[in-house]
């Protein structure tokens, strides 16, 4: 995990001479559109695709190939994460970064996982994120100090992949014939991986698991 003060170079992608190419995703329109228009403030970037959601973040992304997209954690559809994820396989060339406010040590992980490059606040200033994209852009990486100081004082998530999948399916208050369908599980299994998960988080039922998981970053 590498900070503002200690970053290593992998290399940089992009034509040289021409600005950064940037996809903006955030489902807050006001906060999307002002990071459009401070962004266009810059000489060496340009904003070439805004997104409200995350199956639009990575539709826009694959039709308008940003060197750096800039993605917001919570998005209706996928997160941040997933489209990372998603474009790490998909778009490969391209650099991704969460921006959010929800910056705890459970998502911190997942991001750095995912292949993002940076995690930082939205206090964060047009300025600074700038600055931010163009490290990212090189090949390095940025996490905010204060997020990093968490994660690494944090234990990881005691979920297994499976259990945090079934638990984030239950957020929503789904039945668990919902959940076995849309997961491909039978009913039992989910309602298993369920009280495991509830067991492991030290919660009273999945309702709480929810909420505590998500709380640390978990799901």
């Amino acid at each position: 995990m590498t900070t503002e003060g200690n970053m290593t170079t992998e290399g940089s992608e992009g034509l040289e001479g021409r600005p950064l190419r940037v996809l903006l995703a955030d489902d807050e329109h006001l906060i999307r559109g002002a990071l459009a228009a401070l962004l266009a403030l810059e000489d060496d970037l340009v904003v070439v695709a805004e997104a409200a959601s995350g199956p639009e973040a990575l539709a826009m992304a694959l039709a308008h190939r940003p060197d750096v997209a800039v993605l917001d954690l919570q998005m209706p559809g996928a997160d941040g994460v997933k489209v990372a994820t998603s474009l790490r396989s998909e778009l490969p060339g391209c650099r991704t970064m969460i921006v959010t406010s929800h910056g705890r040590p459970g998502h911190l992980k997942r991001a750095l996982a995912a292949g993002v490059r940076g995690f930082v606040p939205k206090t964060v200033s047009a300025r600074r994120l700038a600055e931010i994209i163009r490290t990212v852009h090189a090949g390095n990486r940025y996490v905010d100090p204060e997020l990093a100081a968490d994660a690494i004082s944090a234990g990881d998530s005691p979920l297994t992949t499976r259990e945090a999948e079934v638990l984030e399916l239950a957020a929503d208050g789904a039945p668990v014939a919902e959940i076995a369908e849309r997961a491909s599980l039978s009913q039992g299994t989910v309602r298993n991986y369920l009280s495991s998960a509830a067991s492991k988080i030290g919660a009273e039922n999945r309702h709480t698991a929810v909420r505590l998981a998500r709380e640390r970053g978990w799901v």
